[in-house]
């Protein structure tokens, strides 16, 4: 803002503010992109490969079933476990008939998470989708209503945002889960990979994305799992698309 408010006063014929603050917003983007591809370096100082010290908690609320927080970077996700009767159920009803569901994850991203004033209401498309991310990537490692006959809900409050979210809240309902007691069949984990890209042979995976390389970047591209198998994936591509090779470095770096 103050370098945008300089460059008014020295140069006012360049135009006015908004045009002004677009093309810094522009130029800066190009520069962090630049950085990357020339020098490997990011715009926090990490290399290409490194993730953001990572710090976590759990039982941090005392009158809950299950709760922890998980820190990567500036991104804090609070995961709380709440255990209930099996006719507690979640029962749907779809075209395909109804359907009853004793595993629900649900995650909120508020606006002060983001440093913003705004209105909270309903979830929206987003938070639904990154519910959903959540939910499938740990799916596979809960135990069977046979083994562990409860319904299990899972809340994920975004408490700070920088970037992966929603891998972020992965983590953090893994340790929630295993604070609740629940008998998962292992712990799942989440990370999402981004790219600069120039050309199919000219290109840096980035590992741990933060917000700028996420907004910046040519890819989002999350990868949650064990240490036996991939459980959940979802990727945005800005490029015209991923090669062969690209999608190898990006699993094998997950």
């Amino acid at each position: 803002k103050a370098f945008i408010d300089d460059v008014l006063q020295k140069h006012a014929d360049l135009g006015d503010h908004k045009s002004i603050a677009k093309a810094v917003d522009y130029l800066t983007k190009q520069a962090m992109r630049e950085k990357i591809l020339k020098d490997g370096k990011r715009a926090d100082g990490r290399g290409p490969d490194d993730i953001r010290e990572i710090s976590s908690e759990v039982s941090v609320l005392p009158r809950t079933h299950g709760s922890a927080i998980f820190q990567r970077g500036d991104t804090q996700v609070l995961s709380i476990v709440t255990l209930g009767s099996p006719s507690l159920e979640q029962l749907i009803e779809s075209p395909e008939g109804e359907e009853a569901k004793h595993y629900i994850h649900h995650y909120y991203m508020p606006p002060y998470s983001v440093g913003e004033v705004g209105r909270t209401g309903f979830p929206s498309r987003r938070e639904i989708g990154h519910g959903a991310l959540a939910e499938k990537a740990l799916e596979p490692v809960l135990p069977s209503r046979k083994e562990f006959p409860y319904t299990i809900r899972v809340v994920s409050e975004v408490l700070s945002s920088n970037g992966s979210t929603s891998m972020a809240s992965t983590c953090g309902s893994t340790l929630a889960l295993m604070d609740a007691g629940v008998p998962i069949k292992a712990p799942v984990s989440g990370i999402a990979m981004g790219l600069i890209y120039k050309s199919d042979s000219e290109y840096v995976i980035l590992t741990d994305i933060m917000g700028i390389e996420d907004f910046s970047g040519d890819m989002d591209f999350k990868v949650a799992g064990t240490r036996d198998g991939v459980t959940a994936v979802q990727l945005d591509v800005k490029n015209d698309g991923l090669t062969d090779e690209m999608i190898v470095q990006v699993f094998e770096k997950a």
